[in-house]
């Protein structure tokens, strides 16, 4: 059963509280959530929609964002970087307000909101994009870690004080971030959320470099202890994932048409999944969205190699003579008759018949009973 199809398309009722997708220099995951977004725009399953875009341009995050509702509201922070403008203000008061009332909070110099009209009441997403830029604006992990608790509990709260709030219907939290990254750590962990999902992105060169040089292929192909034993501890080596895309041999950029997904589902009664942690590897495509990773025509050279085992050398080859027999020499050897003196009699008669040794002395032989030692000169 695919993890990843419910997660970009579920409904929401259905939706995790928390929603994380890590990036790394190797591969983006941005076209997913670019999905994302765009299946819950499409579907309006979300009335209040909120992006706090810091890394990446909002027209690369939105589809159609010439287009967008008037429920959309996008601050944009990609121009406002500390040390670089000439003032600068913590964001952190103008994502609270953002959050709580739906309403412009700062000046035009600081962001630009491209929708600032309050949204009905419904349910609310907050989209940051990413965290591992508002935590350097900001200076502090810890400090950056309390203002995404704000703002997770934040939706909660303001439905219980007013029954006149914009936000009556569920909330997700959306963090893209990337590894490694210290905050993603605490981000991940049960305090902050006891029902999340983490996607880690990793390139489809990463798969095809454990089939050829670890001979460990994805699962059907493997068994997914002996895969995933080798798997992680791999793809945790973000240097060497790097150089397979960037180095000398690699492709020089991600893929952004075919993104091998790992999924982490840590659910709760709650949310109608099991407890504990599920964890999954599954494909996703520009063409085909969510798909097995046996669809990805990148990984098409994976599937069905077997290893044959080298053959040991044949001893016989490149000598001078000849070892071989031809047919009609091993008849003719066949035929020999073999020189044993009791061939074809019985040597025992029944079980309790007292072993004997029978030896056909030979020419050279000199046995003597009386004196075994008379040949020696004593």
């Amino acid at each position: 059963m695919s993890l990843l199809f419910p997660i970009i398309n579920e409904p929401p009722h259905l939706w995790q509280p928390l929603l994380i997708l890590q990036s790394s220099i190797a591969q983006s995951s941005i076209p997913i959530l670019r999905q994302i977004l765009a299946n819950s725009l499409k579907s309006r399953s979300s009335n209040h929609f909120l992006l706090f875009s810091l890394a990446y341009a909002p027209s690369t995050i939105l589809n159609d964002f010439a287009c967008l509702p008037e429920t959309v509201q996008v601050l944009d922070w990609t121009d406002s970087i500390p040390g670089y403008v000439d003032t600068w203000d913590d964001p952190r008061s103008a994502i609270l307000s953002a959050v709580e009332k739906g309403e412009r909070v700062l000046p035009e110099r600081i962001m630009r909101f491209y929708r600032c009209r309050k949204a009905p009441p419904g349910s609310i997403q907050v989209v940051f994009d990413s965290v591992d830029t508002l935590c350097a604006d900001i200076g502090y992990v810890s400090d950056t870690t309390s203002a995404l608790v704000q703002v997770r509990d934040l939706p909660e709260s303001v439905k219980k004080k007013s029954s006149s709030s914009p936000i009556q219907g569920p909330s997700r939290l959306i963090l893209h971030t990337t590894r490694p990254s210290a905050l993603a750590t605490l981000l991940t962990q049960p305090q902050f959320s006891s029902s999340a999902t983490l996607l880690i992105v990793h390139p489809p060169v990463l798969l095809r470099h454990l089939a050829q040089d670890y001979l460990t292929p994805p699962p059907p192909t493997s068994q997914k202890a002996k895969f995933w034993s080798v798997f992680l501890p791999v793809s945790e080596r973000t240097y060497d994932v790097d150089r397979l895309v960037h180095g000398a041999g690699g492709e020089g950029s991600g893929n952004d048409t075919e993104i091998i997904v790992e999924i982490l589902v840590r659910g709760s009664e709650g949310s109608g999944r099991k407890r504990g942690i599920e964890r999954e590897l599954e494909g996703w495509s520009l063409s085909k969205g969510p798909c097995e990773l046996t669809k990805l025509e990148s990984l098409r050279g994976i599937w069905g190699k077997k290893v044959i085992p080298e053959a040991a050398p044949d001893p016989t080859q490149n000598l001078s003579f000849n070892l071989n027999l031809t047919l009609s020499q091993q008849e003719s050897r066949s035929r020999v008759p073999l020189p044993y003196a009791h061939e074809g009699k019985p040597l025992t008669q029944g079980h309790n018949a007292t072993p004997a040794i029978f030896y056909d002395p030979d020419s050279a032989d000199d046995i003597d009973n009386d004196d075994p030692d008379e040949d020696l000169d004593i």
